[in-house]
Formats: C-alpha cells, structure tokens, sequence
C-alpha cells in the first residue's frame, strides 16, 4: 500500500520558519522524483519544488528561490522542504507528490496546511 505521510506544518509569524517532511512507504523511493505544490484557497495546485530521483537536481518556483530547500534521504524514504523568511502568500496546503514518468506512477499524499500569519 502506497503512503505518503506529510508532517511539519503550522502557524508561524511573518519572517518565521517551517520544516516539512513527507515519509513514504509501499514503493521504491529512490526510483521517484520527488516534489511539493501548494494549494491556497481558491487557487490552483502550483509546483513549488522539486528534486530528482537521486537528488542531483533541484527546481524551485521562482516565488520561493533563495527561501525554501528542499533535500530527500532515500535512506530514509523521506523527502523534506525548509522553508525560511516565510510571507503570508505563503499560506496554503502543501502536498507531497512522487513521480516516476517512464512507468505512469504518480503518488499523492494528504497535505498538511501552512499558516504564515501575525
């Protein structure tokens, strides 16, 4: 059974920082790129980072350059996002999303909500 399990998420001020990590079980991780979108209230699912299969490559939306990492422990089945300077557009779900193109998988998980507030 496929599982992707996100954890992290919160309330944080303006300014503040978050750790996400999204836990994986049931396929071979470190077949899958691995990546976050985010979803804000009333607006569509966008990427927000990405890192490949072996964590060689790394992709970020330009709204969160030089502010959010993300890294993956295929050790671990774990990919996280550090997120800093976090900004109130900021707010949204985060989903984890592990995709291997070549053979059609795509895996979802939950998502955990991202609140930057004062």
């Amino acid at each position: 059974q496929v599982q992707l399990v996100e954890s992290g998420g919160g309330l944080v001020h303006p300014g503040g920082s978050l750790r996400l990590s999204c836990t994986t079980s049931g396929f071979t991780f470190s077949f899958y790129d691995m990546s976050y979108y985010r979803q804000a209230p009333g607006k569509e699912r966008e990427l927000v980072a990405a890192i490949t299969s072996a964590g060689g490559s790394t992709n970020y939306a330009d709204s969160v350059k030089g502010r959010f990492t993300i890294s993956r422990d295929n050790d671990k089945n774990t990919v996280y996002l550090q997120m800093n300077n976090l900004k109130p557009e900021d707010t949204a779900v985060y989903y984890c999303n592990a995709v291997r193109l070549r053979f059609g998988r795509d895996y979802w998980g939950q998502g955990t909500q991202v609140t930057v507030s004062s």
